[in-house]
């Protein structure tokens, strides 16, 4: 016989609560993490500009994935949400 498989997959997650969103990031340090697409940086650095507009940050903190194609290092993630406040991050392909 001929054998069929699910393209489908299964995937197995856990409900995490939401962190509660923030009033205004006026005055935090922001954390950018840019996943090295191509236009990645372009995009974050233009919507940091925009966003500066609006509530202006303490300080701009940037980071860099080892590859797009990779989960960022969870060390990198804990390294973010203990420098900063707030974090922002795109696609930018």
């Amino acid at each position: 016989g001929q054998v069929v498989y699910d393209p489908r997959g299964a995937v197995e997650t856990s409900p995490r609560a939401i962190s509660p969103r923030l009033k205004s990031p006026a005055g935090l340090r922001l954390g950018v993490l840019d996943n090295t697409k191509w236009n990645a940086r372009k995009l974050l650095e233009r919507t940091v500009a925009l966003l500066q507009q609006e509530a202006p940050f303490a300080e701009v903190r940037y980071y860099k994935k080892e590859s797009f194609s990779r989960n960022a290092d969870p060390a990198l993630i804990a390294q973010i949400a203990r420098e900063c406040g707030a974090a922002l991050t795109a696609i930018g392909d």
